[in-house]
């Protein structure tokens, strides 16, 4: 099932996502509809709380990328209860170009770490610790920042920040439009 994507201003974007436990309600079904919504939205990354559900489960597909990066050919994964555990102050940081489906209309660079650390459980809830890097890591970052409360736009320079402030103001109120389910704010 296709469901309706956040949007900037809606409270459950801003809130500290919760662990859940194994047996979470739902969580094979809840997985199977945001990888659904995702390709619906012609996204990379989904966070739960972009679909209203203040918990720590992200998917993520990059095989619409594997054309110019191969290595994520088929590469389609759910990771629940994700945490970056450190960034790597020893890699370089990389400015890119970044858009989120809960800021539609809106692209700015963003300045991240090339390498991080994660903790997750997959899908079977088997633990995994590993260091990523590249563009998964990008994609992990803005995703797992979800998960925190925190959106591409609270990293941008005070000046970017000032120049997307009317833009943002159009969210709020309503005045936007893309090609997938959205849930505005309510005023």
């Amino acid at each position: 099932m296709i469901l309706p994507i956040y949007v900037y201003g809606q409270p459950v974007l801003r809130k500290q996502a919760e662990d859940i436990p194994q047996d979470y309600p739902g969580l094979k079904e809840l997985i199977a509809n945001m990888f659904e919504t995702l390709t619906a939205s012609d996204g990379v990354g989904l966070a739960a709380p972009q679909i209203g559900k203040a918990i720590r489960v992200v998917v993520i597909d990059l095989d619409v990328l594997s054309e110019d990066l191969p290595e994520y050919k088929d590469f389609r994964k759910a990771y629940i209860n994700a945490h970056i555990i450190e960034y790597d102050e020893e890699s370089k940081k990389e400015s890119m170009e970044e858009g989120c489906l809960s800021i539609p209309g809106i692209h700015e660079n963003v300045t991240r770490p090339t390498r991080i650390h994660v903790q997750y459980m997959d899908e079977d809830f088997q633990p995994h610790d590993e260091w990523v890097e590249g563009y998964l890591a990008r994609v992990m970052q803005h995703e797992f920042d979800h998960l925190d409360g925190v959106m591409f736009v609270d990293k941008l320079s005070p000046l970017r920040k000032q120049l997307v402030k009317n833009k943002l103001r159009s969210l709020l109120q309503g005045k936007y439009r893309c090609g997938y389910r959205t849930k505005p704010v309510r005023r």
